[in-house]
């Protein structure tokens, strides 16, 4: 009989809750993939470079609106707590409790992880509506190209301001 081992040194991973956050993300596209093949809903044959753009902005946008943004800390604060307010009106959370709740919490405060769930669900709006998707998208898209325009505007401004000074 072999012996059981911690998956890390302090026994703090919540494996079975990522387990269950990896059968919820499975189980969700599996569903998807069966209404739409039985609704007869089409799968693209490719997908157009600049609808990818589109998707690729929004995904970033959408992980960062739910990951790191102090208006939507409400839906993260039954799984994190706050660390930190950061700048551009983001803010730094930190996952709480043990099991899948301690999992939703690395889950709802990594951009990176939240991504492929937003992107799996902007995909599977791609398929069953694509203008609207693309509306969405060019909207979320918007927002990033803003936010970019304002980091390049405050840099310039500072420079400006250190150039005068």
């Amino acid at each position: 009989m072999s012996e059981v081992f911690p998956y890390d040194s302090a026994g703090e991973v919540p494996l079975k809750g990522y387990a269950a956050l990896a059968g919820t993300f499975t189980a969700g596209v599996a569903l998807f993939a069966v209404t739409a093949r039985r609704r007869g809903v089409p799968l693209p044959d490719r997908v157009p470079p600049w609808d990818l753009v589109l998707l690729g902005a929004a995904t970033f946008k959408a992980s960062r609106l739910l990951t790191k943004d102090r208006i939507t800390s409400f839906l993260r604060a039954p799984f994190t707590r706050r660390e930190e307010d950061a700048h551009a009106g983001e803010v730094m959370d930190a996952p709480r409790g043990s099991g899948v709740r301690r999992a939703v919490g690395d889950l709802v405060v990594c951009p990176f992880c939240t991504s492929a769930w937003v992107a799996a669900a902007l995909v599977g709006s791609y398929v069953g509506a694509p203008r609207a998707t693309r509306l969405l998208c060019a909207g979320l898209g918007a927002v990033t190209l803003s936010d970019w325009l304002q980091y390049a505007w405050s840099a310039t401004d500072q420079r400006v301001a250190g150039a005068e000074g």
